[in-house]
């Protein structure tokens, strides 16, 4: 089977503990705090491989984790940062947010990449705690949560040519005449039911990509027949084959079939619709080919090529791959919009926290706090303390007091809940 869109869970590493510890030697007096800090976790990264074709890979494994870091020890021991995972997904992957819908990168070249989960930053230990109050703290902060978060792949093939026209038009054999795709071919609609992609090389060196399309019928372009799931696949090409059958072989007008797939083109996506063309006139050496090839030079051969070929015995193929091949010198790539993953960074001023009231419960949002409260261990009364001065100097007590929370009052931040304490 081919696939061409998957959802995965990605994750990133934990960040490791930071470690309670002081220094204790025979001839160092008052040592102080000793605890190391936490390694950092490591990332989820997306990297295109243009050795991979579709996402099959997507369905039997579904969720990545990237390392964890190791936590820190006594004598200032800092903890190994976790290894980043490197998932390979084919070239012409798009990567979207798959609750957001935010479109986080296009894969289009070989070895791109883009992180899709960053690993948690590492605990500091208590060394990092000293004051002049306090030289001998115990507290330490727990390693920060990685990234989380489910994607959308979607792929779409990078070919340069693509293969179009109604079911049973000849598309699958004249890719199989063409280059060395061996598609299934029968005589019935629909023999096609996945993409295939074909190298076409030509005698003087030249080459190009070619994608045979699953048949489009009449209202594909809202989901009928198999011209909804594989449509995308043309967005890439630079220019369009469109095979007819000429003789009409299947009780159809060659005439009407090119004006009811251009139009399905157009209403799927305008910029598809205005792609250059040329006609592979099929089947030409069966009967009522001549008749109807006729009617296709009356109707657009004003506006596009024509070639008269049959698929079955090459008749006219040399022709046709020898001009695509000169068109395409013409047609220069269409540059792809690449999401910029690493750009500076904007400072700008936005709201610390949200409290809003659900069902006898306080919930308090915003990521400050929620990163503060997963780096607290909450086993350790220093901390408590420590994340009570934080909570107290972002505002959250008085703004839980303002909204009508009362001594006993359930306040949830992230993952944890709370006992309000006026």
């Amino acid at each position: 089977m081919f696939y061409d869109k998957a959802k995965v869970f990605v994750k990133g590493g934990d960040g490791g503990n930071g470690c309670v510890a002081m220094r204790r030697e025979k001839y160092v007096p008052r040592g102080g705090p000793w605890g190391g800090d936490g390694g950092g976790g490591g990332d989820v990264i997306l990297r295109a491989d243009e050795g991979l074709r579709t996402l099959v890979d997507f369905r039997y494994k579904r969720h990545y984790k990237a390392d964890r870091g190791r936590h820190g020890e006594g004598k200032n021991k800092h903890g190994v940062s976790g290894d980043d995972l490197i998932i390979r997904v084919p070239a012409g992957t798009l990567v979207r947010d798959a609750e957001t819908g935010e479109m986080l990168a296009d894969l289009v070249s070989d070895g791109q990449e883009v992180v899709v989960a960053r690993g948690g930053r590492g605990g500091r230990g208590n060394a990092h705690f000293a004051t002049q109050n306090n030289k001998a703290p115990r507290l330490a902060e727990k390693g920060e949560p990685g990234e989380e978060r489910w994607l959308s792949l979607e792929l779409k093939l990078l070919a340069d040519v693509g293969l179009i026209g109604f079911p049973n038009a000849g598309k699958s054999t004249l890719i199989s005449k063409v280059s060395a795709a061996r598609p299934k071919i029968a005589s019935y609609p629909f023999t096609t039911i996945q993409p295939n992609l074909g190298v076409v090389r030509l005698k003087d060196d030249r080459s190009f990509v070619v994608a045979d399309i699953p048949g489009l019928i009449e209202g594909a372009h809202a989901g009928t027949g198999l011209g909804h799931e594989f449509l995308r696949h043309i967005e890439r090409t630079r220019l369009l084959i469109h095979v007819l059958d000429t003789a009409g072989s299947e009780g159809r007008d060659p005439v009407d079939d090119f004006q009811i797939t251009n139009r399905e083109l157009t209403l799927y996506n305008p910029v598809i619709g205005k792609k250059p063309q040329v006609i592979a006139a099929n089947k030409i050496d069966l009967d009522f080919a001549a008749q109807n090839l006729q009617r296709l030079r009356e109707n657009y051969g004003d506006k596009y090529e024509i070639f008269p070929v049959s698929a079955v015995s090459g008749s006219g193929l040399d022709a046709l791959i020898y001009r695509v091949a000169h068109l395409l010198e013409e047609i220069p790539p269409e540059p792809v919009a690449i999401v910029e993953t690493q750009g500076p960074v904007v400072h700008t001023l936005q709201q610390r926290f949200t409290i809003t009231h659900e069902e006898g419960c306080f919930v308090v949002e915003g990521k400050e706090i929620e990163r503060h409260v997963a780096m607290t261990d909450l086993n350790l009364e220093e901390s408590v303390e420590r994340l009570q001065r934080i909570m107290h100097r972002m505002g959250i007590d008085s703004a839980l007091k303002d909204a009508g929370a009362k001594e006993g009052d359930t306040v949830k931040i992230g993952k944890f809940e709370f006992e309000y304490v006026n």
